[in-house]
């Protein structure tokens, strides 16, 4: 029978290597803050309950799971993990189940390392409590674990306490642990601080388990998983390991990358299979790509929908509503806002879609440009199917452009075109002939005049 699961998320630390007003654990990995990353993957699992334990900062980080669901309890002074943990006894009260500790800044834990340590919990042997453990390149503070060859912890010693043999272990304790409710807050109000920090260290409760006759087992994970984010560098680090293993599944799914160092996904981007991927591409928030699309160099695509076999760019910027229909194309700097792009429409260059519908085939020319704003008030811009908008026209919305209609080129539209309708909207030209030659003349006389 499969435990309810609870997860006490540790987020009361005050960050300030990130220097920076915005609590750290808010901070953005690929668009999302680290914080969300991890409690999405508790929700994966199915936990019943999550508890964010806040200190430093608590309104930031207390508006930002509000909206989740997610309760949030207190601790008011920073005195150790295992102080820490304790706080949120009252947030489970009544809850029997696995409970599952975590770390707000150490956001990349997958659900699936979630559940084997859940899995290992509920094992024959019933272990105590699961520790995740890793081995860095550089052990340096981290806290060691000793354990046996099956895995059973023999003692956890913080580097701090630690002696120079013990010191020279490398399998290292990233803090997280898989502990069941009925015996979690029993040994958490047993702890002591009687250590070189004068702090209540959460990995006591193995040493205290140990003490009654129960044990606790280790399972390891890769250093990147656990990687903890305390800094700017250290945010910059965990993102690129997040982007090569999403780079990874791009590719692995069907996409190609041209340069995959060089395209940056966002944490709900969806890449469709067949999609070309060329170099220096930005993925913000809320894009999908569908099969067989292509995305050239430098484009920036934030909030968007691209149709099957569709191109983008280069040096394009989708922004949020933008949306291409099937083999649609918008070339090299086009801009397109809460604009949509009919099957097979186009818009190659220098143009600016903003709130605009365009139909199906029509072809948006060079410099066109959707005057959507007038300083107060957005409006709209609807163009027919097959419509023509030729080069360096403005279409002031709102307004509305005929199926199968021509914009000439130069144009200022400011009113309604029927279908099928050519639209002229530019001065009679007038050519002086000799004029041009006059004028040089007499500017140069008035030149030569002053000097």
């Amino acid at each position: 029978m499969t435990q309810p699961i609870a997860a006490i998320v540790l987020a009361a630390g005050k960050g300030t290597r990130m220097k920076s007003d915005l609590h750290k654990v808010l901070h953005p990995i690929a668009g999302r803050p680290m914080l969300l990353h991890l409690t999405q993957a508790v929700a994966d699992l199915g936990a019943q309950r999550t508890i964010v334990v806040t200190g430093a900062g608590r309104e930031q980080v207390e508006a930002a799971v509000a909206p989740l669901g997610i309760a949030t309890a207190v601790q008011s002074e920073q005195l150790g993990t295992a102080h820490a943990v304790a706080q949120a006894e009252s947030a489970l009260s009544g809850f029997d189940g696995d409970v599952l500790i975590l770390y707000g800044d150490v956001p990349l834990v997958t659900s699936r390392t979630m559940r084997r340590m859940l899995d290992m919990l509920q094992s024959e042997d019933a272990p105590t409590a699961v520790v995740l453990g890793f081995r860095p390149d550089v052990p340096g503070a981290y806290g060691r674990i000793i354990a046996g060859p099956d895995g059973r912890i023999i003692k956890m010693v913080e580097a701090k306490d630690a002696t120079p043999e013990e010191l020279s272990e490398t399998l290292c304790n990233s803090g997280l642990m898989a502990v069941r409710s009925a015996d979690l807050f029993r040994l958490l109000s047993r702890v002591g601080n009687d250590n070189a920090a004068g702090e209540y260290y959460l990995p006591d409760v193995v040493m205290l388990a140990q003490a009654e006759g129960g044990f606790a087992v280790v399972t390891e994970t890769d250093a990147d998983e656990v990687a903890g984010v305390n800094s700017r560098a250290e945010l910059a680090a965990v993102d690129a390991s997040w982007q090569v293993r999403r780079r990874a599944e791009a590719m692995a799914g069907g996409a190609t990358l041209i340069a995959p160092d060089t395209v940056w996904f966002a944490h709900d981007t969806v890449i469709g299979r067949d999609v070309l991927i060329e170099p220096n591409v930005f993925f913000g928030p809320g894009v999908a790509i569908a099969d067989g699309a292509t995305i050239r160099a430098f484009c920036h695509i934030e909030g968007a929908t691209v149709g099957a076999k569709a191109e983008v760019g280069p040096y394009a910027r989708l922004r949020p509503g933008a949306v291409m229909g099937d083999k649609s194309k918008v070339g090299n700097f086009v801009e397109m806002k809460k604009a949509v792009l009919g099957e097979g429409a186009k818009a190659n260059h220098l143009s600016y879609l903003g709130d605009a519908e365009v139909g199906a085939g029509a072809n948006i020319g060079a410099g066109t440009i959707t005057c959507n704003y007038d300083g107060f008030f957005k409006a709209k811009t609807v163009i027919g199917e097959g419509a023509f908008i030729g080069s360096n026209s403005a279409l002031v919305a709102p307004v509305s452009i005929g199926a199968g209609a021509i914009v000439a080129a130069g144009s200022v539209v400011t009113a309604d075109v029927e279908a099928d309708a050519l639209c002229l909207v530019r001065p009679v030209q007038v050519s002086k002939p000799g004029w041009a030659k006059r004028f040089r003349n007499a500017m140069l006389v008035k030149k030569v005049a002053k000097n």
